[in-house]
């Protein structure tokens, strides 16, 4: 019966965290639905209005090291309630703004929480399911992104298209304060690591590999975000497709990143560094595929949910690499991931609208995937010659 109970009291909580990062990947990731319909009402271009991707992205790299040290000594089931408070108030905000510069700011406090709510949410999944089952129940979590882009993300598209792009960010902020509810009722109560404080949480950052892992997701996930965030300009004016069916290819790149967010748990607890090595090259191949479909509908579909399997596929591994190489710093690296995730957003939708303004346009955007993907698979080859570097410098003789 005790058993039953710890089982459905995990689910729930689970499920609670779920929502919350459903919350938090939707906010992210709809803004490149609707970039079109924020660019036209704030009057700028639209590779100016990828400046609202940017600030977003921006928010995350710089809340999550600063909420982990901030907060190191904060119970975590606490810790979940506050960064879904801020998410709620950025969203809201968001939806407020009267003028562009506000709305890159309002971007920008909306993601501060993002890299630690997942960071936290991580540890927390962890924890819960014991060893051996630890990548499968953090991508679990991490499942409320890569649902937000299979049901959130069109969604969001279709009300802010049909209504305004500021209503479905109001909805995610009142939503944001009733899965904190939510999450008060299901997660345990799982005060912070004992010992814990800020010098030891900026202890990671002294890790070389917890740099090497940082670089390999920044690099290795800037593509999916070079090509997301510009696929509905390349799909209207590259590929042809009508405006109205545009979203439908958000729910393939949705598709491929719920299926590859369970892959890459199951693949990493068989083996995290083989997993990462794996996800990477297919990463290439990917968008390498991406540069040579755009002008077919079929073709780009395939690219389409290739690119977000593995991409997401890859979130777990390197969540669980992180947590692998962070020694007692735990928050701060199981925060630094959701902070690589985003670095790759704010680069790959940099390099991306920096692409199409020359006279290769939107199709270009899979050259970012192509070339990062092959950088972030060198830097993953330096990770595993220093580690067994290191490991032949401990072993006796």
């Amino acid at each position: 019966m005790i058993h039953h109970r710890q089982k459905f009291r995990t689910l729930a909580a689970e499920a609670a965290m779920i929502l919350g990062g459903f919350i938090f990947g939707t906010s992210e990731f709809a803004a490149m639905g609707l970039l079109p319909e924020m660019a036209k009402a704030n009057g700028v271009a639209i590779d100016v209005a990828g400046a609202s991707v940017t600030s977003y992205a921006l928010g995350v790299v710089f809340g999550a090291p600063l909420i982990a040290i901030v907060s190191a000594r904060t119970p975590r089931h606490l810790s979940i309630l506050i960064l879904l408070a801020i998410g709620a108030v950025g969203n809201i905000l968001t939806s407020l703004t009267g003028n562009f510069p506000m709305l890159i700011l309002a971007r920008f406090v909306s993601g501060l929480p993002h890299g630690a709510y997942f960071g936290i949410a991580a540890l927390i999944a962890a924890a819960m399911a014991g060893h051996g089952r630890r990548a499968q129940a953090v991508a679990r979590v991490m499942m409320g992104l890569s649902v937000a882009n299979l049901f959130g993300t069109p969604i969001a598209t279709f009300i802010g298209e049909s209504t305004n792009w500021r209503i479905p960010y109001f909805l995610l902020g009142a939503f944001a304060l009733v899965v904190a509810l939510g999450c008060h009722l299901a997660i345990p109560k799982m005060p912070a690591a004992e010992g814990s404080g800020a010098a030891k949480e900026m202890g990671a950052l002294a890790r070389p590999q917890v740099w090497l892992t940082f670089a390999i997701g920044s690099l290795g996930l800037s593509g999916l975000f070079a090509v997301y965030t510009y696929l509905v300009p390349t799909l209207i004016s590259v590929t042809g497709i009508g405006e109205q069916k545009a979203p439908l290819f958000l729910v393939i790149i949705g598709c491929g990143m719920v299926v590859g967010n369970f892959f890459g748990g199951w693949l990493a607890d068989r083996g995290v560094m083989r997993a990462i090595g794996l996800l990477l090259a297919l990463n290439v191949i990917t968008f390498a595929l991406f540069l040579v479909s755009v002008h077919s509908a079929v073709l780009i579909a395939v690219a389409a949910f290739l690119a977000g399997f593995s991409a997401l596929a890859l979130v777990a591994p390197l969540q669980a690499r992180l947590m692998d190489v962070a020694g007692q710093a735990q928050s701060l690296g199981a925060m630094l991931n959701g902070c690589a995730i985003n670095v790759a957003n704010a680069a790959g939708a940099a390099l991306g609208g920096l692409l199409i303004t020359t006279k290769y346009g939107p199709a270009s955007t899979g050259v970012v995937g192509v070339g990062l993907g092959i950088a972030a698979l060198v830097v993953f080859s330096i990770s595993i010659r220093n580690e067994r570097h290191h490991h032949k410098q401990l072993s006796p003789g």
